[in-house]
């Protein structure tokens, strides 16, 4: 998915001088964003109080939204640098499109994962013969240095494996989580995972002290160590913690999102991530001229034109409250 605001924002993110080393609860409010005619977003990162999640960069939470005579999710082909982006779906499908040749509808509960490493191009689209609603979460990872610079590839994976307890499955999307472990290519010590609990559950969901976490709320009702947590609003969680504490007040569905956190200093401009204000000009640059990032085909539409730039320097720094 696409940042689609006309006079994006430089985000600043990573660095470790201003990760939360305690457990902490802080809620996240999410900013609205217009996706073309007939989709609002819920962005929850980056947010005014927190930059990243271990390496997760960027959450957009959508839906459900009826679009049964609707076009739905119409983002046309745009470029990226430095990142990963996670395609995740409740209910709907997706049409993937990429530069590399790839093409895939995306279905509810499926990974889809594409790595865009130096340089790629895709689109994602509501199939013209589509389900009623459409939900669902696209996220973004940022790469390490030491693998931003990869050949671009996108992986699809239908299976994915879950942890099971009372009233709950959680479904791996990247990384592992209690032993289970996704398919997916993950770069740094990261975890994603889809969680469905039924209504009255309590349960203790195991982590890694040493990771920063969050929950996104997707569905439902649910208290997240205590704190009520509505679809579309996220909940910061800090480190520290061996196990989290969950109860479902109703049916519900969530997205924890943790990992390490991210060590490097980086900067977040429209569809890049980057470490140098040269790199990202170098990147908007190709676009525009249609250089480096290869060509999307099959989408009914023009490319997206790449925003200009601020006024402003664009300078990587550490973590920003």
């Amino acid at each position: 998915m696409s940042n689609l605001d006309r006079s994006p924002v430089p985000s600043v993110c990573g660095g470790r001088g201003f990760v939360v080393a305690e457990p902490v609860r802080e809620l996240l409010s999410p900013r609205r964003v217009r996706l073309g005619e007939s989709t609002e977003v819920r962005r929850l990162l980056p947010n005014l109080g927190r930059r990243m999640i271990g390496a997760w960069a960027f959450v957009d939470h959508y839906g459900p939204d009826d679009i049964a005579d609707e076009p739905g999710m119409q983002v046309p082909p745009h470029p990226h640098i430095g990142l990963q982006t996670v395609s995740w779906l409740h209910e709907g499908e997706v049409l993937h499109r990429d530069s590399t040749g790839s093409l895939q509808t995306i279905r509810p509960r499926e990974l889809g994962l594409m790595t865009s490493g130096r340089a790629i191009s895709h689109s994602e689209e509501s199939p013209r013969s589509h389900a009623r609603f459409l939900h669902g979460a696209q996220l973004w990872v940022a790469l390490p240095d030491a693998h931003r610079h990869t050949e671009p590839h996108f992986e699809h994976h239908a299976t994915l494996p879950t942890v099971t307890a009372p009233g709950l499955t959680a479904t791996v999307i990247l990384g592992d989580l209690d032993g289970a472990a996704s398919p997916g290519t993950a770069y740094t010590p990261i975890v994603g995972a889809d969680l469905a609990l039924t209504r009255g559950t309590d349960v203790r969901l195991p982590l890694v002290p040493d990771f920063e976490y969050g929950v996104l709320a997707m569905s439902g009702e649910v208290r997240v160590d205590g704190v009520t947590v509505l679809p579309g609003s996220m909940l910061y969680l800090g480190c520290g913690r061996g196990e989290l504490p969950l109860h479902a007040e109703s049916d519900a569905g969530l997205m924890l999102l943790g990992g390490e956190p991210f060590e490097e200093e980086l900067i977040m401009w429209w569809n890049f991530v980057g470490r140098t204000q040269a790199e990202i000009e170098q990147a908007r640059e190709d676009w525009t001229k249609g250089t480096r990032f290869g060509e999307v085909h099959g989408y009914d539409g023009a490319p997206l034109a790449a925003p200009g730039l601020p006024a402003t320097p664009l300078k990587p720094r550490g973590r920003m409250r």
